[in-house]
């Protein structure tokens, strides 16, 4: 039989890295910005040759294309991936305050009363 990895886990064999620097499996949104990247050079590059039928300005549009469009998918994700980050952060804290002052008189959201009851 062959095991079926589930999409996020690393292989058991050497990781693709690449340029032997980006270890593409392991960081995050790393094969999806590079994914994107080469489709917007190929788009970039064959859209300015049809345009104007200059195969070496159109190779210059195309990688280009290519580093602008990978910059920014990478920044994007990486910025709603820092986001998410910080919302499970501040999630996670206060999941741990309610446990930890549930039911105390230190409770913040606990209503505070007066001993004598109503004053006029």
């Amino acid at each position: 039989m062959v095991a079926v990895l589930e999409p996020g886990e690393p292989g058991e064999g050497k990781p693709f890295k690449l340029l032997r620097i980006l270890d593409v499996e392991n960081i995050p949104y790393a094969r999806d910005s590079i994914l994107y990247g080469s489709l917007g050079s190929v788009e970039a590059g064959f859209g300015h040759f049809l345009l104007t039928s200059r195969i070496r300005r159109s190779r210059d549009v195309g990688v280009g294309g290519f580093i602008l469009v990978t910059l920014g998918c990478w920044f994007h994700c990486r910025y709603n991936y820092a986001k998410l980050r910080i919302q499970e952060r501040l999630a996670r804290e206060g999941i741990k305050n309610k446990i930890l002052y549930e039911s105390i008189h230190l409770d913040p959201e606990r209503k505070q009363t007066n001993g004598g009851g109503s004053s006029n």
